[in-house]
């Protein structure tokens, strides 16, 4: 039986009960819910942290979260751009599921200007709000922050401070416009003071909501160009502007978590820290082939890192497949909220996995899209890349370079990821069996989803004239 013991909690109740009758959602009442924070790197690669790599940039304090936790070395994220993996971690849906699979371009009058997070998709801050979690978004957005409906409290959050895009005179008037919530915080911010006020906004919501369950996502401009570090980072790496941005990253990264230990709630919070997409030319992939902009490992594997004292077990090294849309069922799970009955998660529970108690994916397929194009398709150790043109291509990849992979594939291609991990050798004709079950799984995938001259039966609209094109 379950006693309400103030009116605030009765309101909650009927809130909660209300959405449960609409279909909406459900909330299971859960004695004690953990806080989240979620810390989003921006095209930092899997071989720039000193944790995956002895060559990597110097990050004491990301480091010791790895060595807190669980460390994942087959961390796999659903694009290899900015707007589609962000709505794929918020939603736990691939982006041609939930309708962002391209990247935004912000410049006034562009095509883009309707293109945004549908409001109908159904985030983490709001599944959590019926169970009384209030929610922070710091940092890049680019969703639509200027579309109708796309904004961060459009899409759940109760509070926002950040900027619309990336920054840059290119992404339009508004790229330097600091805005708190929907109104304009401060105009002309500099790139270099960005990291130091995003910190502060966490470390101040962490002590001002350390009685109630949170939420905060981190969304860092960090690494993406302009190599802009604060001024009290520069020359810190030896590794150049690259570097000593991955070192304020990792000086704020020990910030919050010194904020979370200082409001004693190291037991009650749960931590992830990973990146949007593999690294532009300037850093580093670890030894993977590729890198942003395409479908080879080096685009779509990442660091991801889970530290949650008392819960995770520390000093985990795992090669288990995990990816970024797994938070949102992961999350609701642990907060007692049921999923949405009315779509498709395609995240899943993980928790086991991060406590060491299993060591199977709970994917046994993965879908890598570039833009709306399928390009391969990976079970286990196996991964088959499809045959495709340069005009099937997004408009980032449709010009062949050292880091863009297959522009153009004529024939199928299969790698064995568990001795080739850098996809160097093809052995398709040495296991056809396998190339049939991929091949015929990528059709089943292509009616569903969709691709380039496909519409799929359960993909989303894409409010955009010819997505491949700029």
């Amino acid at each position: 039986m379950l006693h309400l013991i103030s009116n605030q909690a009765a309101m909650m109740f009927r809130f909660v009960a209300m959405l449960a009758c609409l279909g909406m959602v459900s909330v299971i009442i859960a004695d004690e819910k953990p806080n989240f924070i979620v810390i989003f790197a921006d095209d930092l690669g899997y071989g720039d942290l000193s944790c995956y790599d002895p060559d990597g940039i110097e990050t004491p304090r990301i480091d010791a979260l790895a060595d807190g936790g669980f460390r994942s070395t087959d961390f796999f994220v659903p694009a290899n751009v900015c707007s589609p993996s962000r709505a794929a971690l918020l939603t736990g849906r691939y982006p041609m599921r939930c309708g962002i699979p391209v990247a935004r371009f912000e410049r006034t009058g562009s095509k883009y200007q309707d293109y945004g997070l549908a409001s109908d998709e159904i985030t983490i801050p709001e599944l959590l709000k019926p169970a009384g979690y209030r929610s922070l978004m710091v940092g890049k957005w680019h969703l639509g922050m200027e579309v109708e409906g796309s904004h961060p409290i459009d899409a759940g959050f109760d509070e926002h401070l950040g900027i619309p895009s990336n920054y840059g005179k290119s992404r339009g008037p508004n790229f330097d416009t600091l805005y708190r919530g929907k109104q304009v915080e401060r105009k002309k911010i500099p790139c270099e003071e960005l990291t130091n006020i995003y910190t502060n906004e966490v470390v101040d919501f962490i002590h001002r909501n350390q009685d109630d369950p949170f939420l905060i996502y981190v969304s860092h401009h960090i690494v993406h160009s302009p190599l802009l570090p604060s001024k009290e980072f520069v020359g810190t790496s030896g590794k150049g502007k690259y570097g000593d941005f991955i070192r304020e990253l990792d000086h704020s990264t020990g910030r919050i978590i010194d904020a979370v230990q200082d409001a004693g709630l190291s037991e009650k919070t749960f931590v992830v820290f990973t990146s949007d997409n593999g690294p532009t030319r300037v850093g580093s992939t670890g030894g993977l082939n590729g890198g942003k902009y395409c479908t080879m490992e080096g685009g779509h594997r990442v660091p991801g890192i889970f530290y949650w004292p008392g819960t995770v077990p520390p000093h985990q090294v795992s090669d288990v497949t995990l990816t970024s849309m797994d938070l949102l069922p992961q999350f609701c799970t642990l907060a007692g909220v049921a999923l949405p009955s009315d779509r498709k998660i395609d995240g899943k529970h993980i928790l086991s996995i991060l406590k060491g108690e299993q060591s199977e994916s709970q994917h046994q397929f993965l879908y890598y899209y570039n833009g709306t194009n399928l390009q391969a398709v990976r079970e286990g150790k196996w991964k088959l890349h499809l045959p495709r043109s340069a005009n099937d291509q997004p408009f980032w990849s449709k010009k062949p370079g050292k880091y863009k992979g297959f522009v153009a594939l004529d024939e199928l291609q299969l790698f064995d990821l568990e001795n080739d991990l850098g996809e160097k050798e093809n052995v398709a004709s040495q296991y056809p069996e396998m190339v049939a079950r991929l091949q015929k799984q990528a059709d089943l995938i292509r009616a569903e989803l969709g691709d380039v001259r496909v519409t799929g039966h359960d993909q989303k609209e894409i409010k955009l004239v010819d997505p491949q094109e700029r």
